[in-house]
């Protein structure tokens, strides 16, 4: 039998109607016996998160300002899914008895209570039990997983029960007090489960049927990914192209779990599947693309670079002291290029500035803003001679001018800069010649089977 762990964003629990799709989804397949749900998100745009109601709710505790119109909004929308769906748990009441010792709370605490109330709603609905997390996820005080503890209750619950809902997000930390993953922690929850449970499938419902092979705001109707590897995902995701906590894919990822993004509004979708290996034939030589503006190059210049020991060292050491990452850095004989986030240098780029020619001595030091980075991304992509070439040349064709390249050792990734302004267009000149050239260049890809050789990291909901 296989054995699936299921989890439900917080646009799939956002209301009655959408309680009776997941009630509708879980009882179609007797394999999805482990549900995990997020706190109700929302129910139209112009609505509100029940977590960002419960942030607002410890806000004003924080700052002793009157509460009740923020509690009074969040109980209504609990009450709501209950009467309507005809429910007998007392959330009215466990809802009161929170806000009566709202003062002795934590943080923590009170904004895990959108999962919980939400998995105690879902328990009732669907006729299984309610596991609470703070009952089975040990958090270390490094917010990591104690995996020992954690195996231990949740195989201790398997022997009361083969089924249960569990609401995501938070677990109890080494000193007994509610802990909570970052935003989007529903998604840890789940892989956590499918990595003791050794599942078959972590099938994650969202508002989305998976990912695609470009931003739809920039390309039109772009091709779904139907099958994608885990350093993929990581290489588009790190550029925003995510729809999964990126801290999710790391507890599936070492047992080979597939992760099956699904919507919830549209489940007969084939979504996308997430796996650390893929055999799947490929229609094309490219999985996906995906680009993000807000950065900035420094560019240093020193006569005979290349015989000073540790220089580019030097300028790095400064950069950390100052708390700035590195996105990339392309080398010259005599000089060099360090790609920065703006946002992280915005309050402190000219004592950056300083501080590198002070310690290096530099002869030039030049900043250019108003750079965007564009990463195509693909495992087939190293099988295919002449990929870069035909992607600089439809680049040259319009015009588009390539300020930086820089290409990873797997071949699965070719990274450029633009100016800003040319975001959206480098985006679909990259996608009409790798996704929509002419007919005689469309040929399936052969992918032989890719195994991550070097560990790499990767609004859900």
């Amino acid at each position: 039998m296989t054995l699936k762990v299921t989890k439900f964003g917080g646009s799939s629990v956002s209301c009655a109607s959408q309680f009776e799709k997941v009630k509708n989804i879980v009882l179609s397949d007797p394999d999805r016996r482990f549900v995990v749900v997020s706190a109700p998100g929302k129910r139209n745009s112009s609505d509100s998160k029940i977590t960002d109601l419960l942030y607002l709710l410890d806000a004003h505790r924080q700052y002793h300002v009157d509460a009740s119109n923020v509690f009074k909004l969040i109980k209504e929308r609990f009450t709501e899914i209950k009467e309507s769906l005809g429910l007998n748990y007392p959330v009215e009441r466990e809802l009161d008895e929170m806000y009566a010792r709202l003062q002795t709370m934590t943080q923590n605490e009170i904004v895990s209570r959108g999962e919980y109330f939400c998995a105690r709603l879902m328990a009732e609905y669907l006729g299984y039990p309610f596991v609470d997390a703070a009952d089975v996820i040990r958090i270390n005080h490094d917010k990591s997983i104690d995996w020992d503890a954690t195996r231990a209750r949740l195989r201790a619950v398997m022997n009361t029960t083969s089924r249960f809902v569990f609401p995501g997000f938070y677990g109890l930390s080494s000193n007994d007090k509610i802990m909570v993953f970052s935003r989007g922690g529903g998604d840890i929850t789940g892989s956590i489960l499918a990595n003791i449970f050794d599942a078959d499938v972590y099938e994650n419902w969202t508002d989305v049927s998976g990912f695609l092979m470009a931003d739809p705001r920039v390309v039109k109707n772009p091709e779904p990914i139907t099958h994608i590897t885990y350093s993929e995902l990581r290489e588009l995701s790190y550029m925003g192209a995510s729809v999964l906590h990126e801290e999710a894919v790391f507890p599936v990822k070492e047992s080979n779990i597939p992760i099956h993004i699904l919507n919830t509004n549209r489940p007969h979708d084939a979504g996308t599947i997430i796996q650390e290996t893929s055999n799947v034939p490929r229609k094309y030589p490219i999985t996906g693309l995906a680009g993000k503006p807000g950065f900035l190059s420094i560019y240093i210049y020193k006569k005979h670079m290349s015989n000073e020991i540790g220089y580019m060292r030097k300028v790095l050491s400064v950069l950390e002291r100052f708390n700035v990452s590195i996105e990339h850095i392309p080398s010259g004989i005599d000089s060099f290029t360090v790609i920065v986030s703006k946002a992280e240098v915005d309050d402190s780029l000219y004592e950056i500035l300083h501080a590198i020619k002070k310690e290096v001595h530099a002869d030039e030091i030049k900043v250019q803003e108003h750079i965007a980075l564009v990463s195509t991304v693909g495992n087939s992509m190293s099988h295919q001679p002449g990929m870069a070439g035909r992607l600089f040349e439809a680049l040259g064709r319009e015009r588009i001018n390539i300020q930086m390249i820089a290409q990873d050792s797997n071949e699965i990734n070719i990274t450029i800069a633009v100016d800003e302004k040319d975001l959206s267009r480098t985006i679909s000149v990259i996608y009409e010649e790798f996704v929509h050239p002419d007919d005689s260049q469309i040929r399936p890809v052969e992918v032989e089977p890719f195994i991550e050789v070097v560990n790499v990291a990767l609004e859900t909901e």
